[in-house]
């Protein structure tokens, strides 16, 4: 049986274009803490919370289709393998349902089994069906 990567949708009433641009708009539902850039194929960026830290590539940026990140990087102290998160990639994929949008996110190499999937999954919940649904439905997101 294969492993399932994390996955998560959210359908919202805006385009294509404003969840593609809101998506790349880390500072308004990730983390506010957020260097470098996201623009264009081969950017890096990295996101701070405290100690913690993500650095990703981005790998494809098709504008209001997808966008996918690579994490080259990370540092998770809580963990036993402080860079669990390396070598995975953080895919969006952005489609027209009816008179609304479909995000879908999967988090390829978080998978049932690693040690940081449950606090991942959860903290992935609140990101995307809380802070980033906020920052497309009411122009700001809840960044904790």
């Amino acid at each position: 049986m294969k492993k399932q990567d994390y996955n998560i949708s959210i359908t919202v009433n805006a385009t294509e274009q404003e969840a593609f641009e809101r998506i790349n708009d880390i500072s308004g539902w990730w983390t506010k803490d957020f260097e470098g850039h996201l623009e264009k194929p081969n950017d890096f960026f990295t996101v701070h919370f405290g100690e913690v830290f993500i650095t990703l590539k981005v790998v494809e940026l098709i504008p209001n289709k997808k966008i996918a990140w690579y994490v080259t990087d990370c540092y998770k102290p809580w963990l036993k393998n402080k860079k669990e998160w390396n070598d995975t990639v953080l895919s969006w994929e952005i489609s027209k349902e009816k008179d609304a949008t479909r995000i879908d996110f999967t988090h390829i190499g978080l998978v049932p089994g690693i040690e940081c999937y449950d606090g991942c999954e959860r903290a992935w919940g609140f990101y995307i069906k809380e802070s980033l649904l906020k920052l497309l439905t009411e122009g700001e997101g809840v960044l904790s």
